[in-house]
Order: structure tokens, then C-alpha cells, then sequence
């Protein structure tokens, strides 16, 4: 297997698994926020839009009042005049043309708006202080027709007013004064004004009222006639805007296309929270059952999974699998070695065994001395195995201390050993007093692993060099011994591996170095060197 195959994979940006969730349910509370919104936006467009209705019905009854009282007055003086032509008050619904003097009206909008405060029902009309202008009533009874005509097409109510609020044409309280109503009030002044009130109704309200607000109000706008500066008289409308229901339902196109727009937007969710969150841990969960069922043996990263977390969770199921299946090929090889290295021995054993024991009466006593001299060896060798592999397995099982350790005082206690030994420590350059993230006893083993295997191949100097970088000390050890031949430089790693046989050497000493480095996150090499042995360990700084 490559060495990179299990590199984390080049990063495109990845959203956190949070963020996905917090879309998907900002989303699910946006649908119905969105539709409780659209029904309140659409409903308020329905109230505005029968005041722009009655609006345009007080424009033109306005008009016919106008033009009624041109027929009766020729001399234009009539009605009140609540203002100077010359000025316009604030928030007047007429402008004057400055070239010739003449009123015009400006468009008027609607202003109601369902967020404002619903004023309770209109108060009832109350008796008339003042006497009915004589052009007024008569104005009232020949209009009196035209509004009953227009109330059954437009299903508005209709009053129309004189001049001081007293109600001059309509179905229902003629000759009664409506000036106390805060809208009249208004109007009398030469304002538009509008408003919505709580609605009256015999009825029974509607299963999904709570849906719709508009159908309990009434809209009622009070529009005055002016004509060059002078108030003649009030339009007063009033309507209850449509249902929304009912306009739906008479929309239903619409509403069944913004519904399968809804439908269309949760099928995006799911996909969206199924490609970003489901497929990848799908995918994951294939791998592992694949490696399960033997039909592959490492799980490997996702390619595209989306979120950090989900690339975290693969890299992890990734690293693990990478490292149980180098464990258990470690496993079969060292059970391989280690039944071949006993193998031998106890089959060496077992010979000698059975020919003392079928020819220990006969047999010489020199040879019978030598067998069981080979069979000391042997149990020796066994025994000396044994706990090579024992030493072996606490470096494999070693748990990392925080104890740190340097190089100057390893080498000021191992110096005078090894010197003992015949073999001298020479160093090309002073080992820095660096704190090395390493416990003293586990660099100990290290060091003096490599120490003797230089005296087992014949070494009487090793020279020791150090070099550091950021991270890691290079601790170069160089020994003039026999050296290491070039078939055997690609062996020398393998476990059980070794020249010194019948030395007593057990091929393990590398092998407890590779492992203690390993728990501690550094490594060893074979150096370039042809002369002698050289060996470079990678220890890491403390930082």
C-alpha cells in the first residue's frame, strides 16, 4: 500500500454539520412563518385595495355633487370655506394651480393597514342641531337614487353629507348628524381620512377566522367635496373587504402553484439534508460493512463528505482501520517469526531428548555431556527469547509519560559504562541540553539498545552527532564495527532478524526501539554510511 494512501484528502470547504442543521430548521420555521406572512401581506392588499375601491366611488359621487350644485349655484359661492385657497394645509387632499387659481385634486392613496389598531365599531348617529341647507337636501334627494343604484353593484354603504356633517342621501339615517365621528370630523375639515373598524355582523364567523382578520372590519373613508376652497359636503363609504378565503378560492391557480412551490422546496430540504448528511454517512457505513464481511480491507476517507464533521468522523474510522490492519499484519508476521525462532530450539530440544532417553545407558559420557549442554543452550536461548519479547511487548504497549530527559546527562551516565566495555563514545559536536519530550528510562533503551549491538559487531568507537530543527532532534551515531552488508540492510527492520545467531542475538533490539520511538512520535533510520554502522533517531522537542 502506498505510503500517502491514507493522507487526509485535499479540503474543499466544509460546512459544519451545526450549520446544515441550523439551514434545514431555519428553514422548516421560515415555511410557516412565510405563509402566516404571505396571508398577512395578501390580506392587508385586499383591505387597501377596497379602500383604493371606495376611493375612486367618493371620487366620482364627489363630482356629481359638484356638478349638481354648478347647476343649482351659478355663481359658485356655495358651501363653507374651511381654508384660504392660497395655502395648503398639511395632509389636504387638493393643491392650488398657481396660474390660474383653480383647485385641482391630487391622487389619493390608501392608508388603512391591519397592523394598526382596529378602533371599535362607528358610533351611532345622533339628532341634527342645525338645519339642512335647502341646495343640500335637494342635492341629497336627486342623488338619493344614484346611490342606491351604486350600493347594489359595489355592496359599499353610502351617506353623503352637507357641509356640517348632517346626512343629506342614503338608505338609512337621513336627517341625522354623523359630525361626531372622528373620520367626519376630519373630513369637515377639508382632510381625507380613513379607518378601520370592528364589523357588526349576524353572522357566524368562519371555521378558519383565526386565519383571517379582514373578515370582522369595515373600512370606512370620508371623502370631502371641495370645489375652489369651499367644503360642500362629505362622501362617507364604508365596505367590508373580501375574504381571504374566498379570494383564494377564487384564486385557487395561484394558491395551488405557490403550494406545489412549497412541496418543491421541501423535497430540496430533504435532498439537501440527505446529500450533505445522510449519503456520506451511507457510504461510510458501506465501507465498514464491506471491510466487515472481508471484501476490503481498509475503510477509506470519503471523497466528497460535505461537513467537518463528517470529514473528521471518515478521516477517524479511516486512521483506525489503516492502523488495526497494519496491527494485525504486524500480529501475523510476529506470530510467524515467533513460532519459527521457538521452533527451532524446541525441535533441537526434543531430538536431544529422545536419543537420551533411548541411549542414555549406552551412550558415551562425553556424548551425553554435549547433549545436555546443547540442551542448556537451548533453554538459554528460550529463555533469553522470552524476555526479549516480553521487553517487546511493554514497548508496544508503552503509555507515553510527560517526563522530559536531554542528551548531556544520558550520555554522562552511559559514558564510563560503555568505556568499561571497551567501546568509546566520541562526539563530534557538545549534545545541546534540550528538554526532549521523552520519558529519561525509555531513551535510556533506546540508546543502549544501539550501544550494543555496535559491541556485538565488533565496534570500539562510535562517533555521535545532533542536530535540530523546529520540532525534532536528529541524534546521528556512526560506530566503526563490522557494518551491515547491503543484502541485509532492507532486513535489519524485520523482527527476529539477526547476524549474531550464535552470539545470542535475538533480531528484537530494533524492533523495542522502533516501537518506544513510535509511542513517543519519533523513528529511526539506516544511515548512508559504508563503513561501519550508522543510525539516525528523530526525537521530539518539548515544546
Amino acid at each position: 500500500m502506498p505510503i500517502n494512501a491514507h493522507l487526509p484528502l485535499p479540503r474543499k470547504t466544509l460546512f459544519r454539520l451545526r450549520s446544515i442543521l441550523l439551514i434545514v430548521m431555519l428553514a422548516v420555521l421560515a415555511l410557516p412563518l412565510g405563509g402566516l406572512y404571505f396571508f398577512r401581506i395578501y390580506e392587508n392588499e385586499l383591505v387597501q385595495q377596497t379602500e383604493l375601491e371606495l376611493i375612486s366611488q367618493s371620487a366620482v359621487l364627489a363630482a356629481t355633487f359638484r356638478q349638481l350644485v354648478r347647476d343649482q349655484q351659478r355663481d359658485n359661492d356655495y358651501g363653507y370655506v374651511q381654508f384660504s385657497t392660497s395655502l395648503t394645509p398639511p395632509n389636504a387632499s387638493y393643491n392650488p394651480d398657481k396660474s390660474t387659481g383653480k383647485v385641482f385634486y391630487t391622487p389619493v392613496t390608501p392608508s388603512v393597514d391591519l397592523i394598526a389598531p382596529i378602533e371599535p365599531p362607528r358610533p351611532d348617529a345622533r339628532p341634527s342641531t342645525q338645519a339642512v341647507d335647502p341646495i343640500a337636501r335637494k342635492i341629497g334627494q336627486h342623488m338619493n337614487q344614484i346611490l342606491h343604484d351604486t350600493q347594489q353593484v359595489t355592496l359599499s354603504g353610502i351617506r353623503l353629507l352637507d357641509a356640517k356633517g348632517t346626512v343629506i342621501g342614503g338608505r338609512e339615517e337621513v336627517g341625522l348628524s354623523l359630525a361626531h365621528i372622528p373620520e367626519i370630523k376630519q373630513s369637515l375639515k377639508g382632510k381625507y381620512a380613513s379607518i378601520i373598524r370592528q364589523r357588526i355582523s349576524d353572522e357566524s364567523p368562519p371555521p378558519l377566522y383565526s386565519i383571517s382578520r379582514g373578515t370582522h372590519v369595515r373600512i370606512f373613508t370620508a371623502f370631502p367635496i371641495i370645489e375652489e376652497g369651499r367644503l360642500q359636503g362629505v362622501v362617507y363609504l364604508s365596505r367590508t373587504p373580501t375574504n381571504i378565503i374566498k379570494h383564494l378560492y377564487e384564486n385557487k391557480g395561484v394558491v395551488l402553484l405557490a403550494t406545489l412551490s412549497l412541496l418543491l422546496l421541501a423535497v430540496l430540504l430533504v435532498l439537501f439534508v440527505s446529500s450533505t448528511i445522510s449519503r456520506p454517512i451511507r457510504e461510510l457505513l458501506r465501507q465498514t460493512e464491506r471491510v466487515r464481511q472481508g471484501e476490503q480491507r481498509e475503510v477509506d476517507p470519503i471523497q466528497n463528505p460535505v461537513t467537518k464533521e463528517v470529514a473528521q468522523l471518515s478521516e477517524s474510522f479511516a486512521g483506525m482501520s489503516h492502523a488495526l490492519a497494519e496491527r494485525s499484519d504486524y500480529i501475523r508476521r510476529f506470530a510467524t517469526h515467533v513460532s519459527h525462532e521457538f521452533k527451532t530450539p524446541l525441535t533441537a530440544i526434543q531430538g536431544a531428548l529422545e536419543l537420551l532417553h533411548d541411549h542414555i545407558d549406552t551412550m558415551p559420557f562425553e556424548r551425553r555431556e554435549k547433549f545436555i549442554q546443547n540442551l542448556l543452550d537451548d533453554t538459554q536461548r528460550l529463555k533469553k527469547l522470552v524476555n526479549r519479547l516480553l521487553e517487546l511487548a511493554r514497548a508496544d504497549a508503552l503509555e507515553t509519560s510527560k517526563d522530559s530527559s536531554n542528551l548531556p546527562n544520558l550520555f554522562k551516565a552511559l559514558k564510563n559504562r560503555y568505556q568499561d566495555s571497551g567501546l568509546t563514545l566520541h562526539f563530534n559536536n557538545p549534545p545541546p541540553a534540550i528538554a526532549l519530550a521523552i520519558a529519561p528510562d525509555a531513551l535510556e533503551a533506546i540508546v543502549t539498545n544501539l550501544l550494543d549491538n555496535s559491541l556485538q559487531h565488533q565496534a570500539h568507537r562510535i562517533d555521535i552527532d545532533t542536530d535540530t530543527n523546529a520540532d525534532t532532534l536528529q541524534l546521528r551515531l556512526h560506530d566503526d564495527g563490522e557494518g551491515i552488508s547491503i543484502a541485509n540492510r532492507d532486513k535489519i527492520f524485520i523482527p527476529f532478524f539477526t547476524t549474531k545467531r550464535t552470539k545470542g542475538g535475538t533480531g528484537l533490539g530494533l524492533e523495542i526501539i522502533t516501537s518506544i520511538l513510535k509511542a513517543y512520535g519519533g523513528s529511526i533510520r539506516l544511515g548512508e554510511a559504508t563503513q561501519g554502522a550508522e543510525f539516525i533517531v528523530e526525537l521530539p522537542l518539548l515544546h
